[in-house]
């Protein structure tokens, strides 16, 4: 079990999840302690923006679309919703958005100027269900996307994405099961995890760079 330690901000998170089984101390003992980095000075929108670039794509080419976009706007840390509305469609396809993602990210825009995505300080007095209600309405918004934005933005610590591959897989790798759970499975068994849901998908996510030795990594 590793050691507390008062610069560690996940030190209880790290300990309570070790002590669940043997398989979750191990891999704790390998990965070390959490390195969660969430990133709480981006607003919800923007936030939400972020995450619609990045789906479906490897990260150097959601970065090199971010990039572009955020070219446009010199000057700034990222675009306001009015911005992104009155920049012209074909500018914003330019950046390499398919046509779906700049109708989702157009509609986010006008979500966020008519109050529909709130603002960081409103979302931080919402619980996570009524936000994951609320965001997935939205065009091109999954209950992934909101959980990110949860885990990420808000730094919520009881967040498990039961939909995320890598947390599926890694839970099938940490426990040497034949296959995946199913998401009911894979929420009812997280239901031990709490308060801590956040902490165990980090070192979940973690599990194929970390195998335990003679573990198979190649099935």
């Amino acid at each position: 079990m590793p050691v507390a330690a008062t610069d560690d901000p996940y030190a209880d998170a790290s300990a309570f999840l070790a002590a669940l089984d043997p398989q979750w101390a191990a891999h704790i003992q390998r990965v070390g302690r959490c390195l969660h980095q969430p990133k709480p000075t981006r607003d919800p929108f923007q936030a939400l923006v972020r995450a619609i670039a990045y789906q479906q794509l490897h990260a150097r080419a959601g970065d090199a679309i971010l990039g572009r976009l955020l070219a446009l706007y010199p000057g700034q840390a990222f675009p306001s919703p009015a911005q992104i509305i009155a920049t012209d469609p074909h500018t914003l396809r330019g950046c390499g958005f398919s046509a779906s993602k700049l109708a989702t990210i157009q509609g986010l825009a006008e979500a966020a100027q008519n109050g529909v995505i709130p603002s960081y300080e409103q979302a931080l007095q919402m619980t996570d269900a009524a936000l994951i209600e609320r965001l997935v309405a939205l065009r091109g918004v999954g209950q992934w996307t909101v959980e990110m934005l949860l885990i990420y933005t808000l730094e919520r610590l009881d967040i498990l994405p039961v939909d995320d591959f890598g947390v599926r897989e890694g839970y099938r790798r940490l426990q040497g099961l034949e296959a995946q759970l199913t998401r009911k499975q894979m929420a009812d068994t997280a239901q031990a995890w709490s308060p801590y849901r956040t902490v165990a998908a980090w070192y979940l996510w973690r599990v194929q760079a970390h195998p335990a030795r003679g573990a198979d990594t190649t099935d």
